[in-house]
């Protein structure tokens, strides 16, 4: 198993990026809360889980640990693939998957393309005692925001290469930038497609 890589940032696209090891660059699947930390030309390092299928070898990547135990732990679940699992990791970040598994809370799973009510139960059941609720949320404490105003057609075909119709994955884009007061004809290139991105997912999920 390919635990981990390091070297050179090749490439970053909205779903991976191209990572040099050894001469050889691997494309390694990656969400876009990890995706914007890095920077093309630049060392990094990713926790990696290889999937193998019987024509297929997917190299996924995490900025830790943390979230590749929990990508593990997800695709354990019956019905959930790493397809689902990255969608997961993508909606929720660790400590609010983690929370939302250890009170049964649907409506925060049911959020995540591609888990509908039954699904959410079924992680519940099947992940609840395998997680350590963190702390509460301090009430009060501010939530860093931003105006996502970078490569809508991009962030469409990112969501239609995950499974959504085209209409679907354009309105989510457009209500996204629409709401932080965007001109949606008017959107050029910025490290902020990872955010309209994973905004336009959460969208989807909640109008599902």
């Amino acid at each position: 198993m390919i635990s981990s890589v390091r070297g050179e940032v090749l490439e970053i696209g909205l779903d991976h990026a191209v990572v040099e090891m050894g001469g050889a660059g691997l494309a390694v699947q990656a969400t876009p809360a990890t995706l914007a930390r890095l920077r093309r030309g630049e060392q990094a390092r990713l926790a990696t889980a290889l999937i193998v299928r019987e024509d297929s070898l997917t190299l996924y990547g995490f900025a830790g640990t943390d979230e590749r135990e929990l990508f593990t732990l997800l695709t354990t679940v019956s019905g959930v693939g790493p397809r689902i699992a990255m969608a997961t990791l993508a909606v929720l970040d660790p400590d609010t998957l983690r929370r939302a598994l250890a009170d049964g809370d649907l409506a925060v799973l049911t959020r995540v393309p591609g888990i509908g009510r039954k699904g959410a139960e079924r992680l519940v059941v099947e992940l609840r005692d395998k997680v350590t609720a963190p702390a509460p949320v301090v009430p009060g404490l501010p939530t860093p925001t931003g105006t996502p105003s970078a490569g809508r057609d991009q962030v469409v075909e990112a969501l239609v290469g995950l499974g959504f119709s085209v209409r679907p994955a354009e309105q989510a884009v457009d209500a996204v930038l629409a709401a932080n007061g965007t001109d949606t004809s008017d959107v050029s290139d910025s490290p902020d497609t990872s955010a309209l991105l994973r905004a336009a997912l959460t969208r989807l999920g909640r109008s599902r």
